[in-house]
């Protein structure tokens, strides 16, 4: 019987700032953690894999999850449903693997209230000037969809400041290297410094005033 018990890792942001190619990256170079794959109601893209990237379901079959007390936290983004289930994380978690969930903020909010043991890591950009810029250069939204979606980032921001840790993703190598130092002083209970230098409040703080 494995005598640890893995670490649940909440990593989230406002949309632009990069959050999955830094999870990617994390869950790469660091094999005591894995990605808790997610449900989803949106529709799958071109090289998503089913059961890899997300478990692709119906807006039905989603519902009757909810209904079944199947999920951890859900929530609705940019039109569509996302969810952790309690089967995704309860397995990998008792066998003593850290699980990183890639969640939107009111997910990430539900976490917190039902997991005591989740720790959580808010990704925050630069400044509102370089996201900015990367919505733009994505060149997948409207200029309308991305004046919503620096609308939500500013009400995300606000909640960041709940999160135990705030990393600026202002250079890919830097915002990785951070994100797993964090994961090693959590799993040793060494962290009081790290929650120190990255307290989520004057950062975010600062952030807001230059918005």
């Amino acid at each position: 019987m494995n005598a640890r018990t893995g670490i649940p890792v909440v990593v989230a942001a406002p949309s632009g700032t990069g959050k999955t190619t830094v999870c990617r990256e994390v869950v790469a170079r660091d094999p005591q953690i894995e990605f808790s794959i997610s449900h989803t109601t949106r529709i799958q893209r071109p090289r998503e894999r089913d059961g890899v990237d997300y478990h692709f379901v119906s807006p039905a079959e989603f519902q009757r999850l909810i209904d079944a007390g199947a999920f951890l936290e859900w929530a609705v983004y940019n039109g569509n449903r996302y969810g952790t289930s309690w089967a995704a994380i309860d397995g990998p978690l008792s066998a003593g693997r850290d699980l990183l969930l890639e969640i939107e903020v009111q997910g990430a909010r539900q976490v917190r209230a039902k997991r005591s043991d989740a720790r959580s890591v808010f990704l925050v950009p630069p400044s509102f000037a370089t996201l900015r810029e990367r919505l733009e250069q994505r060149a997948a939204d409207s200029a309308g969809e991305i004046s919503a979606r620096l609308d939500l980032a500013r009400h995300e921001l606000a909640e960041g400041a709940l999160f135990d840790y705030a990393v600026v993703n202002d250079e890919l190598e830097r915002c990785v290297g951070e994100v797993l130092a964090i994961l090693a002083a959590e799993r040793v209970g060494d962290t009081a410094q790290l929650r120190e230098r990255h307290a989520p409040g004057p950062l975010i703080a600062k952030l807001l005033e230059n918005r």
